[in-house]
């Protein structure tokens, strides 16, 4: 009799809550764990379990500690933080392309997924520091005028929600997918508890290990949990946000918690999506725009082996191209791809992540046939693949699939449409017109984002316009920007992220839109000196202080909001007016000719330019000498209200509006309210100068 070996422990893959690591009771995490393996081999790798955890005392920690210790970061300065953890992160991502390896993919489909994470923060670091104040409300608009006299207005504000943001990832990114949802959370000031799938979680871990041991993030600012946390909704309220990645039927099921239905809790989904790419008719063979379709097409199905939510699935071409699409794509797959293990040479398309999820593509495919598709390029069978030595085989314990294209007689049939099978498969089908295709497209019932690939702007514009609304984002793919287009399926943190029905309803990413997401957006009512106060910027009819110290003889260290000058009058002559239209060239009718200007409904007669009046205006009141003000780099919200005749007198009225000093640099923006005022205090012109100066 002999016995059976004794089975090697793995790994348990950690949690990070409370300011700790923390993994289960060994017991407990092998009786109830999950093994993930190496999608290649079927290597186990670790054990997931969260048996034991408190996932209440990770919420408090997160409302009280973490949201203590972000708010003393202002934007600007979380922002520079964004910014220090990528350069960190991009310093040591080299382990983390190895356990990538692991989950199935290439150095391509890592790079997609960690540098595209990485590029994450740069992004959101910069941006923060150019678009967001120095502060810790972001003021919404212009303020409202609620009473005749000035002294009862309103404005907007957003502050950061009281709670923390959940964030619920898929497997396919388990790198982009934290980050592109940390960073927004972070900027805007709220803690993150980040829950990312199994399969893939052990590398997520590994980037939080990365952050945790940098101690570049405030205590409390990031939370993991490694496993199911299926209690977790039951400790939420309204004060906090859920921000799911996955499918719409676990979606759905999360929406229909308590604390979401009823209990106020945001919640934000990004979930299936059958995307649809558009050829258009004059896209023939042999034009560029036909190649680059079908190298977008090959690109969306084997890059992590198709498993992206913003994947082609559906190829809409013009009937008589659906063959030609087919073989171009199929020769292109030939020649390009080589199915693998992403760890030997020359392996261009990886595995899919798991046993599990090869099944549930194929069994997607199966239903697709069933429901009236023909398989027209690629096989379900087991392929050869090259392995981890690089010689050929079968890999047993690999999750390899070949790409699969799939034609339909039936454009409309229901499986069509309704099927995503999540992996390296696209169908290729056919349209009349232009509005049939529309009509295609719509079917998918809200889509993540379509490409539409024509070089004909009418086509275009008549394209863009019928799907738009069914879609986050499209892309225009033609010759012109072929080769500078980021691609169909890549998300930029510069634009929106989602898509309307079934990708979710939600949205991610969009630039600093994503940081409001994360915050709470309030009217606020008072005067003018209770707004300033509360918004950090000075409001018309708010005090102003005249002092025997010019405004731009202070630095940033000395200069207030509602630090004020006013200048003395200045009178305007005709020969002023003809001066400066003979030295500018601008020799409009209503500064030369009396008798035009006079018939003009808007002036009394020859009017000076408002350029001129803008430059009088600085001379009235700028300061001359060397100081702490180093340069003017604009003007904003500049209008012209009275008209200004021979004889009139102008005068300005500067104010201290906006300061923004800079985290990383010897000065800062200040933003002044200015006012022109004639001689009978009617305002001429309102503008703000914008000025660099000294801290």
């Amino acid at each position: 009799m002999t016995t059976a070996p004794e089975r090697v422990q793995i790994d348990v893959v950690p949690s990070f809550i409370e300011d700790a690591w923390w993994t289960p009771d060994r017991a407990a995490a092998d009786d109830d764990g999950t093994v993930v393996r190496d999608a290649s081999t079927g290597e186990e790798l670790a054990v997931v379990s969260t048996a034991g955890i408190d996932t209440a005392a990770a919420i408090g920690f997160a409302r009280t500690t973490g949201q203590a210790e972000l708010g003393r970061f202002t934007f600007h300065e979380r922002a520079l933080k964004l910014k220090e953890l990528a350069q960190y992160l991009n310093a040591h991502r080299e382990p983390l392309y190895e356990l990538s390896a692991k989950t199935g993919a290439t150095r391509i489909d890592s790079m997609v997924d960690i540098d595209g994470g990485i590029g994450v923060l740069f992004t959101f670091g910069s941006k923060g520091r150019r678009e967001l104040p120095n502060s810790h409300v972001i003021v919404d608009g212009p303020p409202e005028v609620l009473s005749k006299d000035g002294s009862f207005l309103g404005t907007h504000i957003h502050t950061r929600i009281p709670g923390v943001a959940v964030q619920i990832n898929a497997f396919n990114f388990p790198v982009w997918g934290m980050l592109e949802k940390l960073a927004p959370a972070f900027l805007a000031g709220v803690p993150t508890i980040v829950k990312p799938a199994t399969p893939t979680g052990f590398l997520t871990a590994a980037v939080v290990k990365l952050i945790i041991g940098s101690a570049i993030l405030p205590t409390g600012a990031l939370q993991l949990i490694s496993g199911p946390a299926r209690d977790i909704l039951d400790h939420l309220d309204y004060r906090d946000l859920v921000s799911f990645t996955g499918s719409a039927s676990t979606a759905n099921h999360l929406k229909s918690h308590a604390s979401i239905a009823r209990g106020g809790v945001r919640f934000t989904g990004e979930t299936d999506s059958l995307n649809a790419a558009i050829l258009g008719p004059d896209a023939v063979p042999g034009t560029p725009e036909f190649d680059a379709f079908v190298k977008s097409l090959v690109t969306e199905i084997t890059v992590k082996a198709g498993q992206k939510c913003t994947s082609i699935r559906r190829s809409i071409v013009p009937e008589s191209l659906v063959e030609d699409v087919v073989r171009a794509a199929g020769d292109r797959i030939r020649e390009r791809v080589t199915l693998g293990d992403p760890r030997a040479e020359g392996v261009t398309m990886g595995a899919l992540a798991s046993l599990a999820q090869l099944e549930g593509v194929q069994e997607s495919v199966r239903e697709l046939i069933a429901g009236g598709a023909s398989l027209a390029f690629g096989s379900l069978d087991a392929p050869d693949v090259v392995l981890a030595d690089n010689t050929s085989g079968k890999a047993p314990g690999g999750a390899f699939m070949e790409p699969v294209l799939l034609t339909w007689q039936d454009v409309e049939a229901g499986a069509l449409h309704s099927v995503e099978a999540f992996g390296p498969v696209a169908s290729v089908i056919g349209y009349d017109d232009v509005q049939h295709a529309v009509r295609l497209a719509a079917l998918g019932s809200g889509s993540l984002v379509a490409t539409v690939c024509t070089n004909d702007p009418a086509v275009a514009q008549q394209l863009v316009l019928g799907i738009a609304a069914h879609h986050g984002r499209v892309l225009i793919l033609n010759r012109e920007d072929a080769r500078s287009s980021t691609g169909h399926g890549s998300p930029v943190p510069h634009l929106v992220h989602g898509g309307p029905g079934r990708a979710g309803g939600g949205e991610e990413l969009g630039g600093m839109r994503s940081v409001l997401h994360h915050m709470q957006r309030t009217a606020v009512q008072g005067s003018p000196n209770m707004l300033t106060s509360i918004t950090g910027e000075w409001h018309t009819g708010a005090d102003r202080r005249f002092d025997d110290v010019h405004p731009f003889r202070k630095d940033l260290a000395t200069l207030r909001i509602g630090d004020s000058v006013r200048s003395a009058l200045r009178q305007v002559t005709l020969a002023d007016i003809t001066a400066f239209a003979e030295t500018t060239g601008d020799t409009f009718y209503a500064h030369t000719n009396e008798e035009a200007a006079a018939a003009n409904p808007f002036f009394p007669g020859i009017v000076a330019h408002g350029y001129l009046l803008l430059s009088w205006g600085a001379g009235l009141f700028v300061d001359p000498e060397p100081g702490p003000v180093l340069a003017n780099y604009g003007l904003e919200n500049l209008r012209f209200i009275t008209p200004v005749a021979a004889g009139d007198s102008i005068r300005v009225t500067l104010t201290a509006k906006r300061i923004t000093p800079r985290e990383t640099d010897e000065y800062g923006e200040v933003a002044w309210d200015a006012i022109l005022h004639n001689q009978d205090d009617e305002i001429v012109a309102t503008y703000d100068v914008l000025t660099l100066v000294q801290k």
